[in-house]
């Protein structure tokens, strides 16, 4: 039992809520202990968490430490060096089989703490995106975290809206709720606040709201009756037990080269063991040899350093507030080719303040800016007379009514607002004239709302005035004026004309060339709540807002088309306005009739039938409803673009879902919109989304340096073998020595450059296209290339000191190890950005590298001079002789790694590595 604060006990589970869609509304309101026009009180609320606790569902069921170990020891590499070491151990090389297995869990280890810190990073990033509920609370609308709801709260839905548990509607207005993944169900079901037998079944109970549905359409106010586990989603076992991560692409890609290196080096393998025993070696000799290629041709480093660069890259996504909630996004960003902006609050501050006000026969300019609530209204010929002032006042009165917005304001004149921008704004100009929405409330209860609709663009509230009632519109001047039959001045209402009709859609023209958004505004008296509102309205003038452009939008265009990114703005405001802000952010070059916009009200059918020449060519996309936007996507798409498209409301979620990267506002997003997405803007800014992108192709450049790194390292080890067995002479590498030095120098190295920050070129290449491999045939060119390069060095330097210094085998052998080892060290530097410098490039400014390298030599010196593991890599002192050879022979694959790749760049396709 809780006591609540008036003293009266709450069960757990009061009778009849788990059917509360057949109780009578005020039995519920009874039962839960609240007044929905006050709501609870925070001490009711302290009570009711602690007694039902937080409103979670184990929706994620982080993933366990065994079985993150437990993934370090499967796959065909592992099996393979399991083999080995089998081998080994069968051939009575105790050591090296030992050495085998060691390496086996040092691998593991490695891989673990990567994949471990991985994991909980990803998981870490969940908690970023937190879904906030509106509700009233102690007489207050407030917002509050969806954890924090309890059965009793009074929540406040709109379309777009998540919905965090279960409720039961009080009242509501054109409310359609996608129940999908509850129900199945793929079409949004209407609701409404009606009682219900209590045999209902779950799809036909139209005055409950559950858990994971989303509204879709119109506005609702409806009080929790379940939270957490008790709702009917957390009932559903399968619906919170979250599934094994899949892979994505890009890894699957990766492992599969992995394998086919394995199968191939397999092959290899046996062919030259077999040639060797052919030609008179010893069987445990070709069994060496064949163990020696193996564990040469194995990268092992593959799966770790991918696995750190993604989740690496994902944090550095996050700190510059660029969410990203599938891990395949990462990849794909780089591709990127056409971004589909709107353009409130991504290319302008979402900022929106009244500075004009059109009355019939009078331009009002406002002063005052943001959310300040005091500010002049006049005209160019000075103060507002009285009958102007009236007129004003009832277009005020018709805005504040017309709104579903919050507006609080203090007695030092601040203010806090909850809502749409652009109903804040017009409050808060309403509120420069001392009208407030609660105020009028009082005096004119709302008794209808017609939602706004984004195809209609308009929006319109019933409210009672004495004996009558009023109907209160406000929408884009294109909608509301052909619905004007007459229109107000100072004189009264006089017929709205053909003639003044074109001069007042002539006045909001001139208002969105300015800039100014624009809206029109309207009432009539009506008889019965169930009318039609948009028909024989009385226009009572033109509201103009600006919204001025984001500071740093200009310079992030200008990076994109030096990137050969094209940027296009697709908004549903006029193209007057559209065209002015697209040229104050550099997307066109001029306002007046700018080249490249469109008028997508002027297209007869959804379908964009445009030319080659007027979709390459258009950059703004005006007065576009979301299924426009939709078929933009497609055409953009089916010229073999990647698309990525930004939206914030229920209606972009469909646009969001198809674009290749769906891009949502994180400040003003619909949850639903958040939910179709693959990235959100923390901060909705248009910036992100070109960092978002740099970092992605950061990513995969990084990642194409390491593989090519880790595979010409591995294929100069199996030149190095193959040639050395062919011709028959000493074998140049000794398994555990191969071991050593693809734990050494290929890991560390691999992983400085997995980590690199990427070099300021790749923003100024064309995107690749999405079908584009990690590694193409210049790639393969390449790697085979430096492979050579590094095993002719290799096999160069042992035949020096065996022909020309008359070392021993183990000293020659010794030289090889040790050539090879800086040789690959060295190599590092080969993988700088094409057309960067020698000596200043983003190789050289990487401190991983110099880092990776330190360690390198470190663990290498220790090779040589600490004697268990001297011995056990069967290693000795070369001599200044040997040490001489070493050095000059390593640097040669530095110094012909260049000519390798401008030799490798003709070969067709980018450059880009």
């Amino acid at each position: 039992m809780q006591e609540g604060e008036s003293g009266n006990s709450i069960p757990r589970d009061p009778p009849g809520l788990h059917q509360a869609w057949s109780l009578e509304t005020r039995t519920l309101l009874d039962l839960l202990q609240v007044d929905p026009r006050l709501g609870l009180t925070d001490r009711e609320v302290a009570g009711r968490r602690a007694l039902h606790g937080a409103n979670q569902l184990q929706a994620y069921r982080p993933r366990p430490v065994l079985r993150i170990l437990a993934s370090q020891f499967k796959g065909v590499v592992v099996a393979l060096l399991a083999v080995a070491a089998l081998l080994a151990f069968v051939f009575d090389d105790i050591p090296e089989g030992i050495a085998i297995v060691l390496v086996l869990l040092i691998n593991a280890f490695i891989g673990f703490l990567i994949e471990w810190r991985a994991v909980r990073s990803m998981e870490a990033l969940r908690q970023l995106g937190h879904v906030h509920t509106l509700v009233r609370r102690a007489g207050k609308v407030r917002q509050v975290p969806a954890e924090a709801l309890v059965p009793g709260d009074i929540v406040l839905l709109d379309a777009g809206d998540a919905v965090t548990a279960d409720l039961r509607l009080l009242e509501s207005a054109k409310l359609a709720v996608d129940e999908s993944a509850l129900t199945g169900e793929s079409v949004p079901v209407s609701k409404a606040s009606t009682i219900l037998p209590s045999k209902t079944s779950l799809m036909d109970r139209v005055n409950m709201l559950y858990r994971g549905t989303a509204v879709t359409r119109g506005t609702a106010l409806a009080v929790v009756t379940a939270t957490g586990l008790a709702t009917e989603l957390g009932r559903i076992a399968e619906l919170v037990t979250s599934a094994e991560a899949r892979a994505t692409p890009l890894e699957q890609r990766l492992d599969q080269l992995g394998r086919k290196l394995v199968w191939i080096t397999l092959g290899l393998s046996a062919l030259i063991a077999l040639a060797g025993i052919a030609g008179g070696r010893d069987l445990r000799l070709a069994v060496e040899v064949a163990i020696a290629l193996a564990v040469a041709a194995i990268p092992e480093g593959l799966p770790i350093v991918a696995t750190i660069a993604l989740a690496r890259g994902m944090r550095r996504m996050a700190k510059r507030n660029a969410l990203i909630t599938r891990l395949s996004a990462v990849e794909t960003l780089g591709a990127t080719g056409v971004i589909l902006t709107d353009k409130t609050g991504t290319l302008t501050e979402n900022r929106m303040t009244v500075t004009r006000i059109e009355l019939p026969g009078a331009s009002v300019r406002v002063s005052g800016t943001g959310l300040e609530l005091t500010g002049e209204f006049d005209t160019e010929a000075g103060p507002l007379g009285e009958p102007q002032a009236g007129r004003l006042d009832d277009l005020l009165t018709t805005v504040t009514l017309c709104s579903n917005a919050q507006l609080q304001a203090d007695r030092q004149h601040h203010s806090r607002v909850l809502g749409d921008p652009t109903e804040t704004a017009l409050l808060v100009a309403a509120a420069k004239r001392h009208i407030t929405r609660e105020a009028l409330l009082e005096r004119f209860p709302e008794r209808r709302e017609e939602p706004f609709d984004p195809d209609r663009k308009a929006m319109a509230t019933f409210h009672q005035n004495g004996s009558q009632l009023d109907v209160h519109v406000k929408g884009a001047p294109e909608t509301i004026l052909p619905m004007c039959a007459t229109y107000r001045d100072d004189t009264g209402d006089r017929p709205l004309d053909d003639a003044q009709r074109e001069r007042f859609r002539h006045r909001a023209e001139a208002l969105a060339a300015e800039g100014l958004r624009t809206l029109a505004v309207a009432r009539r008296t009506a008889a019965r709540t169930d009318e039609d509102p948009f028909k024989g309205l009385i226009l009572l003038g033109l509201a103009g807002l600006v919204d001025p452009a984001r500071k740093g939008v200009r310079e992030a265009i200008e990076r994109c088309q030096a990137a050969g990114i094209r940027v296009v703005m697709v908004t549903g405001d006029h193209a007057a306005t559209a065209g002015n802000i697209a040229a104050r952010v550099g997307l066109v070059e001029s306002p007046e009739a700018p080249p490249g916009t469109i008028d997508a009200s002027e297209w007869r059918t959804e379908q964009p039938e445009l030319t080659e020449g007027q979709m390459s060519s258009a950059r703004v996309f005006a007065r576009a409803t979301p299924a426009q936007k939709l078929a933009l996507i497609e055409r953009y798409q089916g010229e073999n673009q990647v698309v990525a498209m930004t939206g914030d409301g229920v209606n972009d979620a469909p646009a969001l879902k198809k674009a290749d990267i769906g891009i949502a506002m994180g400040i003003r997003g619909t949850q639903v919109a958040k939910d179709a997405a693959a990235m959100v803007l923390r901060d909705d800014e248009f910036r992100t989304i070109v960092e978002a992108i740099a970092q992605g192709r950061t990513i995969y450049a990084n990642l194409r340096k390491f593989v090519i790194y880790l595979l010409s390292c591995n294929i100069s080890e199996i030149l190095i073998i193959g040639f050395a067995t062919v011709v028959g002479a000493p074998l140049p590498l000794l398994p555990l020595q191969i071991l050593f030095l693809n734990l050494v120098t290929d890991v560390f190295p691999a992983l400085a450059l997995g980590v690199g920050r990427g070099s300021e070129q790749l923003m100024r290449q064309p995107p690749r296209p999405a079908s584009e491999q990690v590694v193409e045939r210049r790639h393969w060119l390449r790697i085979l290339g430096h492979g050579l390069v590094i095993s002719g060095s290799v096999l160069g330097a042992m035949a020096v000191a065996l022909k020309g210094l008359d070392l021993e085998r183990s000293q020659a052998v010794t030289v090889s190890f040790l050539t090879l080892a800086l040789a690959q060290l060295w190599h590092v530097f080969n993988m700088r950005t094409a057309g960067s410098g020698l000596l200043r490039n983003d190789i050289t400014g990487n401190r991983w590298v110099w880092i990776a390298i330190l360690i390198c030599l470190v663990l290498l010196a220790a090779a040589l001079t600490v004697e268990p593991l001297r011995a056990v890599l069967q290693l000795v002192n070369p001599g200044p002789g040997g040490f001489a050879v070493t050095l000059s022979f390593s640097v040669i694959p530095l110094l012909l790694g260049g000519i390798v790749q401008h030799l490798t760049d003709r070969a067709p396709g980018r450059g880009d590595t």
